[in-house]
C-alpha cells in the first residue's frame, strides 16, 4: 500500500487489548494515524465531526455497544466511513449494522491484509465528492430529489441524509443508467473489492436505496433487479 494521506486519522474502537494493539501497530506502520479506545463510551467522546477519515468498530463492547456508536456517529456525521468487526456469525447483526449507517463489516477472525484493503477502498471512496463528478450535484428522478454535495435527500415530503457510501453507489448506478450493473462489477467499482469476495452487502446497500426512494420497496421500478446478472437503474417510468 501506499504511503497513507497524513490526513488519514482512524478511530479504533476495540476492547480485545491484543487485537487493538496489533490493529494500530500495522495501522500506524501503513502511515495512518490511529486513535484506540476500549469502550462505546470512551468512543463517543472522542468522535467528533471531521475529526476522523474512518472508524473501525467493533460491535462488542462495554457500555455502549457497536449497534449504538453507529447510530449516534451517524446523527453527527453521514460522511465518515464506518467498518464494523463482529464475530458473530448471524447475518442479522452485519444487517442491523449496516441499516444503522455502517459501510462495511469484517467477521473475526480476518486476515490483516484484507482489513487494511478494506481501509484502504473506504478512504478512496469517502473523496468522492471532492472530484468533478460526472452526475450533476443535484439530481431528480421520480418524486426523488438527491444532492450529492452534501448528501440531502428527499424522496416526496420525506427528507433523510445518506452515508457517503450509500451516495458512493447511486451515484455509480445512475452513472450507468439504463445499463445492467452485476455484483461483481459494483464490487470492484464501488467497494474496491476482488471478484472472487462474496458479499451480501451489495443486496443490502440495495435494499437501502429502495427503502429510500422506492413508493413500493417490494416492486421496486427504480432500482430493478436483472435476473442472473445484478442490478439497473431506471428513471424512465
Amino acid at each position: 500500500m501506499e504511503a497513507a494521506d497524513q490526513k488519514s486519522k482512524i478511530l479504533l474502537v476495540e476492547d480485545e487489548e491484543s487485537l487493538a494493539k496489533g490493529l494500530e501497530f500495522n495501522l500506524r506502520a501503513e502511515g495512518f494515524r490511529v486513535d484506540w479506545v476500549s469502550d462505546g463510551r470512551k468512543a463517543m467522546e472522542a468522535f467528533t465531526p471531521g475529526a476522523y477519515s474512518l472508524i473501525i468498530l467493533d460491535i462488542m463492547l462495554p457500555y455502549l455497544d457497536g449497534f449504538e456508536v453507529a447510530e449516534q456517529i451517524r446523527k453527527k456525521d453521514a460522511r465518515v466511513p464506518i467498518l464494523i468487526l463482529t464475530a458473530r456469525s448471524d447475518t442479522h447483526d452485519r444487517i442491523r449494522g449496516l441499516e444503522l449507517g455502517a459501510d462495511d463489516y469484517l467477521v473475526k477472525p480476518f486476515h490483516l491484509q484484507e482489513l487494511l484493503l478494506r481501509v484502504k477502498g473506504m478512504l478512496k471512496r469517502s473523496q468522492w465528492y471532492g472530484s468533478q463528478q460526472a452526475v450533476p450535484a443535484v439530481y431528480r428522478f421520480g418524486d426523488n430529489q438527491v444532492n450529492f454535495e452534501n448528501l440531502q435527500c428527499r424522496a416526496g415530503k420525506r427528507q433523510f441524509q445518506l452515508t457517503a457510501h450509500e451516495a458512493f453507489l447511486l451515484k455509480y448506478l445512475i452513472e450507468n443508467k439504463g445499463r445492467a450493473v452485476s455484483r461483481k462489477e459494483l464490487l470492484e467499482k464501488v467497494w474496491d473489492m476482488g471478484s472472487g469476495v462474496e458479499t451480501r452487502t451489495v443486496d443490502n446497500f440495495i435494499a437501502r436505496l429502495r427503502k429510500y426512494f422506492e413508493p413500493d420497496p417490494a416492486r421496486p421500478k427504480y432500482f430493478k433487479s436483472i435476473r442472473g446478472v445484478g442490478y439497473l437503474f431506471d428513471e424512465e417510468n
